[in-house]
């Protein structure tokens, strides 16, 4: 039979779940903020905690607006500087494609583009029919019209939806800042409750795999930035220091550094360098972007110390399931299950 506790400790029970449903509910819209945060901050807290706080006298709340104020600094020059770039390039795109709107097509196609293997002689083909016929042209236009709109229009929102999202950031870091060190304490008594010394080692591998996909991420920017300087001063393309310091921020984005040698290779081919142009787009396929796909895994492995199978499959999982907060959950996630499943499997069967 039931006794008289049992219906107080299930509505006790029911009790928990639905604050704990209400919770996730209330906190969802932002989870991806809020990891993204604290994954700053535990990338951050050593500088903060043992170089910055310090020298303030340990003001907690300046010591945060700080660390705030330079974050926002470092995030957000790349963030004006590649907005600046795409109006430059948008209006230099106009200007190009304006007297061909006006005027159509030349009858002649441009020598380089029958070359083309496999499908030069088709391109040239579809060139003499445009050509030839101004409604032909209208029509295509009309065509790729919406297309353009609507595309500008979900870049325009995903450009917002990441300024909302950035702005979250930093709200939520500056009070992870401030109370990093009580956070840091109860995490640690959290874990040591429900895991005893074993939670604490999980704790500590997701803390070193944190550092070491940052450390990843991180130092394929600085590999892809260099080779990136070396083909833009091969290529003459003007202000190359400053356009490798844009791919070096770039590269954090996956579509990031085609923007940057793209445009590039954009900016030769209206000045006629056609060798250049070539060159700078080979380069950029197999140099530039190529980096990420080995640097990467071999730097997040020896940060996180996992092997480059769970490497792989964790950031490429991740950001299939969870989006670009995936990069750092997937290997998380893989390393703590290699861990527990490497503790259990060591575990002396009883007598």
């Amino acid at each position: 039979m039931f006794s008289e506790e049992n219906p107080k400790r299930l509505a006790q029970i029911a009790l928990v779940a639905l604050l704990i449903a209400g919770c996730v509910a209330v906190m969802l819209p932002f989870v991806g903020a809020v990891l993204f945060a604290f994954v700053i901050w535990i990338c951050t807290w050593p500088l903060y905690s043992e170089k910055l706080l310090p020298r303030l006298g340990g003001r907690d709340t300046l010591g945060a607006t700080l660390m705030v104020l330079a974050l926002m600094l470092i995030l957000l020059v790349p963030t004006v500087f590649l907005a600046g770039s795409l109006a430059n390039g948008a209006d230099r795109l106009l200007d190009f494609l304006k007297p061909y709107v006006e005027r159509g097509l030349p009858s002649d196609p441009p020598n380089w583009l029958g070359g083309i293997p496999f499908f030069g002689a088709e391109i040239e083909n579809f060139w003499h029919q445009i050509a030839s016929n101004r409604d032909e042209l209208n029509a295509l236009l009309k065509q790729f019209a919406a297309p353009a709109r609507q595309f500008l229009l979900a870049a325009g929102r995903v450009a917002a939806n990441g300024l909302l999202q950035l702005a979250l950031v930093l709200f939520v870091v500056f009070f992870l800042y401030r109370d990093g060190a009580a956070l840091s304490r109860a995490l640690r008594t959290a874990a040591h409750k429900l895991g005893g010394e074993l939670g604490e080692e999980m704790l500590d591998k997701v803390r070193g795999t944190v550092l070491g996909v940052m450390l990843g991420i991180v130092g394929t920017a600085a590999a892809q930035a260099t080779v990136a300087l070396l083909g833009f001063l091969i290529a003459g393309v003007p202000t190359a220091a400053l356009l490798g310091f844009a791919t070096f921020f770039l590269s954090m984005v996956p579509v990031g550094p085609p923007l940057i040698w793209g445009g590039a290779a954009a900016w030769l081919y209206g000045e006629g360098q056609m060798a250049m142009t070539v060159f700078m787009v080979v380069y950029g396929v197999f140099v530039i972007s190529s980096i990420d796909n080995f640097v990467k895994p071999i730097l997040i492995a020896r940060g996180a110390g996992l092997s480059l199978l769970l490497i792989g499959l964790g950031v490429l999982g991740g950001v299939l399931v969870f989006g670009f907060i995936g990069i750092f959950l997937g290997p998380v996630l893989l390393a703590l299950g290699q861990m527990l499943f490497t503790r259990w499997i060591r575990e002396e069967p009883s007598a």
